[in-house]
């Protein structure tokens, strides 16, 4: 078992584990049963999975999700997104998140099903609100008015709505979720209107973007970004 003091080592061991893990999930749904057996095919101990994994199940997904992130990061950073207009910065990002979870499909499947269950939709919300977070700040938003949070709302409305599409998509290559992603892309980025309605809006009635302001977490780099 690799040394937990050491920085990236345990980073490292998860993410082994966490591929043992991902092919039971496709058959026992995120689990104790599937982690266990993820375990024992990646030749650890029940001590040792609950030392990576503390909280268990929730630990596990909320690693699977974070690493989906960081791994979006590192692809969208090596197309040398500078030279690409802020809504195909956008389109690219959402593209290269779902494009690498292809293999991993009934994972995120699973993954929503989880998130579905009493009591869990505080990891939904969460790992939501740092994927637009992480999509706005690589396509170099820079705000922290009310603008800040009407785009990760905006955002957010898109990627939701776009990954549902893509789990049952079945065209080649998945090219009606690209179609269905520029469509939804194209509306939001009327944001400066949109901005103004909210504003108006938020005067009558609570804001929905009040969520992702409370869920917002410590800001830190991604590991391997930049």
């Amino acid at each position: 078992m690799s040394d937990d003091t050491v920085p990236g080592k345990r980073e490292a061991e998860r993410d082994r584990v966490l591929d043992s893990i991902l092919p039971h999930v496709m058959f026992d749904g995120w689990s104790r049963k599937a982690l266990r057996y993820g375990a024992e095919d990646a030749g650890i101990s029940a001590a040792d999975l609950d030392r990576l994994f503390p909280a268990g199940v929730a630990d596990c997904i909320g690693h699977f999700l974070e690493r989906a992130d960081r791994d979006m990061v590192r692809e969208f950073q090596r197309r040398n997104p500078s030279q690409m207009k802020i809504r195909d910065r956008i389109a690219a990002a959402v593209r290269i998140r779902l494009e690498q979870a292809e293999p991993h499909k009934e994972a995120v499947r699973c993954t929503l099903a989880y998130m579905a269950v009493p009591g869990q939709g505080g990891l939904g919300t969460r790992s939501l609100y740092r994927t637009v977070d992480a999509i706005w700040r690589e396509a170099g938003d820079t705000s922290t008015d009310y603008n800040f949070y009407t785009k990760r709302g905006l955002l957010a409305a898109v990627y939701s709505s776009t990954l549902l599409f893509w789990l049952n998509d079945t065209s080649e290559d998945q090219v009606e979720t690209w179609d269905f992603l520029d469509r939804r892309i194209r509306n939001v980025m009327a944001i400066p209107k949109l901005t103004g309605r909210l504003k108006e809006a938020a005067g009558k009635v609570k804001s929905p973007l009040e969520a992702l302001k409370g869920c917002a977490p410590k800001r830190r780099p991604f590991a391997g970004a930049r």
